[in-house]
């Protein structure tokens, strides 16, 4: 590590309930030279709360290139810095981890100071498997990544975390219906805040709930991991033609249709297409 550089500080803030802050934390926000905050404006009301005041620079999706430049600029001129997202903690699901890839190319020390985390928070509330699990975050808006992504973890036996906004829950409940089949799942809403919830039902029980009681708040969905015996989807009673058509209308060519197919059904590609020709 350079010895002139400064440090990054990973800082946690809470999910919702400020009292979950730690003492480290603050001491930490309030001994460094500069906050680098997803949104300046959201984190600003946290340091006024706890009357901390510190020079700030936005860090978020779209200006992580410009602004990564200048933080490391500043941590190697021996400026020490704190890097917090909106809630919870840094690089996890968040530009945060482009910043932090950064530092460590550029031999600057980067200090995790722990704290809340809402993927761990709803595992250990879940009353599903704690010892092995995937954390996969947010699905992608996009149709055809968001088949890539539940294809990818279908058969996977832990126990799977998503992170996802009220406006596309029962969209998301629905696709893992198609992918996953009817599992266990814990919906998590609100966590640490006034309205924290949890529901503890079946995919399938998670949509029904959720069309008669719109969603709100932020969620995160802890799924049950696949079982030793196949599964059954919505794929089990498509013929290969109607499973192929599926892909297409979400917009993949037949090709790329095919292959995934195969991969529902574990079977080859030339399996699927020698079904093709028979119809």
């Amino acid at each position: 590590m350079s010895e002139q550089a400064g440090v990054l500080y990973l800082v946690a803030t809470p999910v919702g309930n400020l009292e979950d802050i730690t003492y480290r934390a603050l001491r930490i926000l309030k001994e460094v030279d500069f906050i680098a905050a997803e949104d300046t404006r959201h984190s600003l009301k946290l340091l006024n709360h706890f009357e901390i005041s510190k020079p700030m620079i936005s860090y978020y999706e779209h200006n992580i290139r410009e602004r990564g430049e200048q933080i490391i600029k500043r941590l190697k001129d021996g400026q020490n810095a704190a890097l917090v997202t909106d809630a919870g903690t840094p690089a996890i699901s968040d530009p945060g981890e482009d910043i932090v890839r950064l530092c460590v190319d550029e031999h600057i020390r980067v200090v995790p100071i722990p704290g809340a985390v809402a993927a761990i928070n709803a595992l250990i509330c879940s009353s599903l498997p704690t010892s092995r699990f995937s954390f996969e975050g947010f699905l992608s808006v996009n149709k055809k990544s968001r088949i890539d992504h539940l294809s990818s973890v279908k058969f996977s036996k832990y126990t799977l975390i998503f992170y996802e906004a009220p406006h596309k829950l029962l969209n998301t409940l629905r696709d893992m219906l198609e992918y996953f089949g009817d599992r266990k799942i814990t919906v998590a809403r609100e966590l640490t805040k006034k309205y924290e919830e949890f529901l503890y039902t079946t995919i399938s029980g998670a949509i029904s709930h959720f069309e008669d009681v719109p969603p709100k708040g932020e969620f995160v969905l802890v799924v049950e991991g696949a079982k030793d015996a196949k599964e059954t989807t919505v794929f089990d009673n498509m013929s290969v033609l109607e499973h192929i058509n599926y892909y297409m209308r979400a917009g993949l060519d037949k090709k790329e249709a095919m292959k995934k197919v195969a991969q529902d059904r574990g079977v080859s590609k030339r399996e699927i297409y020698a079904e093709t020709i028979k119809n």
